[in-house]
């Protein structure tokens, strides 16, 4: 081991706090220490190098290093990296909200409201949602309808909608009126009480990347507007192609209310979110000072984020992504039918468009009990052959960059299978 990698190591074992990790074992076992990245791949601290096949944590969308995101970013530090938004307006947001909106029906989505991450998205909509029954006194209407197993961020509101009970179980106490079902067969009939509804299109991600039905989405819009109730779509994972489409909510030609971004927003370079919602419910903002939507954050509309954000729009079109990203989604889905008829202890494979989680299980069948991590040890043995993810529980889930070549995509099912089998490394 390098010195400047122990003195790394021992610095982080020292004094850093990780996100979704049992500290006490993060001391005890070997680290990465990631350095730097170009197209799909990552290197670490010691020169070797590793396919990115959960694209940073659901985040890169067109690689690392990518020329027009780096130039983007290098163009706005000549200019200046922050200003407030507090007041005041900056050119490069003026420009993303106009073409976030853009991106849907005219008169549908036409406000956006700028914030840090996906559960900070998810945050403004539950605010806003609350806010704007007051402001039309329907003070009566503060309960939210969630979905069992949904996943929407780590802060307390969005936190306490959340449907997993390893990240929500503590934060139920202290968080809003939610009701939680199983799908929309156990809707409740009551529904006066109730302000939105929030929903993962499509998928859910950290339920294992388990589907919803299609139709689901219409119906769900249906029962709302049915109702008088919003619609919250959380798109922080499915956004910005990863399903095939920009948005998920476009396979179903569904619009919501409100729409949260995040992750993909900038392409994978800098944490920024955003919150899209209607005229309809913008107009319910306005009026006196006790109607303004007190909430915002010291780097919302942050200009890096904006310009690099625009810089990821222009990609999607230059390179004719979302065009490109056909055929590999088809030759996704060979290569995992491939590796579950290879593979006896992959039970299941779960896809929609470049999202993908393979469900591992003991060849009868059985689960494989939850103290044994096997889906962790899997990962951690990919390592050797090149591959970086991460698994949900015994889920592993591959999603890689949108730029991902097919012999890039076969590199990471290949190394996968590899490990799942326990395959030493060639020499």
């Amino acid at each position: 081991m390098r010195e400047d990698t122990r003195q790394w190591i021992e610095a982080d074992r020292g004094h850093c706090w990780h996100p979704f990790t049992r500290q006490a074992e993060w001391t005890r076992t070997p680290q990465l220490v990631l350095t730097r990245g170009e197209g799909v791949w990552l290197w670490d601290s010691e020169g070797n190098r590793y396919f990115d096949g959960n694209s940073s944590i659901w985040t890169n969308i067109h690689g690392h290093r990518h020329p027009t995101l780096d130039a983007a970013v290098k163009a706005q530090l000549g200019q200046v990296a922050h200003t407030s938004y507090l007041g005041f307006a900056n050119p490069r947001a003026s420009e993303l909200a106009e073409r976030l909106c853009g991106l849907f029906p005219a008169n549908t989505l036409e406000r956006v409201f700028f914030s840090d991450d996906g559960s900070t998205a998810v945050e403004c909509a539950i605010r806003m949602a609350l806010q704007y029954r007051i402001n039309r006194h329907e003070h009566h209407r503060t309960r939210f309808i969630a979905f069992e197993n949904g996943y929407h961020g780590d802060t307390l509101g969005a936190a306490s909608l959340g449907g997993v009970g390893r990240f929500t179980g503590l934060m139920q106490r202290f968080g809003l009126d939610v009701t939680r079902v199983a799908d929309l067969a156990t809707l409740p009939e009551q529904t006066d009480d109730i302000a939105a509804v929030i929903v993962e299109p499509l998928i859910q991600g950290v339920n294992e990347m388990h589907l919803w039905p299609d139709g689901m989405l219409t119906d769900l819009r249906l029962w709302c507007d049915a109702r008088g109730i919003h619609l919250i779509l959380d798109e922080v994972m499915t956004g910005f192609g990863r399903t095939g489409k920009m948005f998920a909510c476009q396979h179903e030609e569904v619009i919501p209310d409100f729409l949260c971004l995040a992750k993909g927003l900038t392409g994978g370079y800098l944490p920024m979110a955003a919150t899209l919602s209607t005229g309809a419910v913008y107009d319910a903002f306005l009026g006196g000072g006790e109607k303004a939507f007190y909430y915002g954050h010291s780097y919302t509309a942050n200009p890096l984020g904006c310009a690099v954000a625009l810089a990821s729009l222009e990609v999607f079109e230059t390179e004719r992504t979302l065009e490109r990203l056909k055929p590999k989604i088809a030759r996704m889905g060979e290569l995992l039918a491939g590796l579950k008829a290879r593979c006896p202890q992959v039970h299941e494979v779960r896809q929609r468009g470049f999202i993908a989680g393979i469900e591992l299980r003991r060849p009868d069948g059985v689960p494989y009990p939850a103290e044994e991590r096997f889906g962790e040890a899997v990962c951690r043995h990919a390592w050797q052959h090149g591959l970086l993810t991460r698994p949900i529980l015994n889920t592993i889930v591959l999603m890689p960059p949108l730029c991902t070549s097919e012999a890039e995509l076969k590199f990471a099912v290949d190394a996968l299978e590899k490990a799942i089998n326990g395959d030493s490394p060639a020499a």
